[in-house]
């Protein structure tokens, strides 16, 4: 893997990041120099990873860095929410860097600057934020996709940073990340699209491109949506309750057991404390057999256009 001379500038989540790989996911900036938020560069952490006090194999925490070693890949470092250093294995291809670099480093970039990062995709819905989240292969993408596919505009896919925002500076706001979908063989299909035209990532799943379907600009946040499988034949919908809103926050935040070593357990909790008092917060559950995203679209948008009559869980 080749160094590059001089880095390139990226814009994603908010943060202008200096990059010495390449990132073609992201959007280059153009015009003006700008100071970078994120440098990321390459080195060679195999010293710094003997001498580290590793925990479960795989990461260490030390004065304001996290390492983290993914095997056949590579060495993380973040600092400080600043630098990101990658030690690649040797013959390891850039594209299997890119994908820790874009999900576990942006996230812990993000954790370490105080930007809440949750686990899920977020589209635009006349102009308010909505985000998907749910544990892997619940079919947020999947439903995001769905929605772009009538016209609606994506924010994010993977990773949500939510910022404070508005007039207040107290509002929740989802910051676009890249114009980028990771989305499965089978998606794919059942959405009417064809895998061939699509770069292949890992296994069955593949990059999807959505730069014109892509919203540049940090949108409020009015609701979340956590989706889930069931065993019954129809799509469900219902709102969350107090108490229910925070556990589903801290369980959906991305990497949560980062958490207390990179933000803090207090910060965490008064950031979903304050979110929560100020978005709706939905349970959406799908039938696990069958593909739905497009039932499970309109049930959104019933909600949130008003159409519909939530259930209270």
């Amino acid at each position: 893997m080749k160094n590059e001379i001089a880095p390139t500038m990226y814009y994603a989540f908010g943060l202008h990041i200096s990059s010495e790989i390449r990132l073609p996911e992201l959007l280059e900036t153009t015009g003006g120099a700008c100071e970078a938020d994120v440098e990321i560069k390459l080195g060679d952490l195999s010293a710094d990873w003997r001498a580290a006090d590793v925990e479960d194999d795989f990461y260490a925490f030390e004065n304001g860095r996290f390492l983290f070693y993914v095997p056949e890949v590579a060495v993380y470092s973040i600092r400080d929410g600043r630098q990101v250093i990658v030690s690649p294995l040797a013959g390891i291809e850039e594209e299997r860097i890119r994908l820790y670099l874009l999900g576990t480093c942006m996230g812990s970039i993000l954790m370490q600057r105080r930007i809440l990062p949750l686990h899920g995709s977020a589209i635009v819905v006349d102009g308010r934020a909505y985000a998907f989240i749910g544990e892997s292969g619940a079919g947020k993408s999947t439903l995001a996709a769905a929605f772009r596919s009538r016209g609606y505009r994506l924010l994010t896919d993977d990773v949500i940073a939510i910022a404070s925002g508005g007039e207040d500076g107290r509002t929740p706001v989802v910051v676009p990340a890249y114009p980028q979908q990771k989305l499965w063989q089978e998606s794919i299909e059942q959405l009417g699209l064809q895998s061939d035209r699509y770069r292949h990532l890992y296994l069955s799943k593949y990059a999807i491109p959505v730069t014109s379907a892509f919203s540049v600009d940090a949108v409020p946040l009015a609701g979340v949506f956590e989706l889930t499988r069931t065993d019954k034949d129809e799509v469900t919908l219902s709102r969350c309750q107090a108490l229910e809103r925070l556990a589903l926050l801290r369980i959906h935040t991305y990497r949560p057991f980062l958490i207390s070593r990179l933000a803090g357990d207090q910060w965490h909790f008064s950031t979903v404390t304050g979110m929560a008092s100020r978005i709706d917060l939905y349970r959406l559950q799908r039938p696990a057999a069958g593909f739905s995203a497009h039932a499970l679209a309109d049930a959104v948008l019933r909600a949130v256009l008003g159409g519909e009559k939530v259930m209270q869980a």
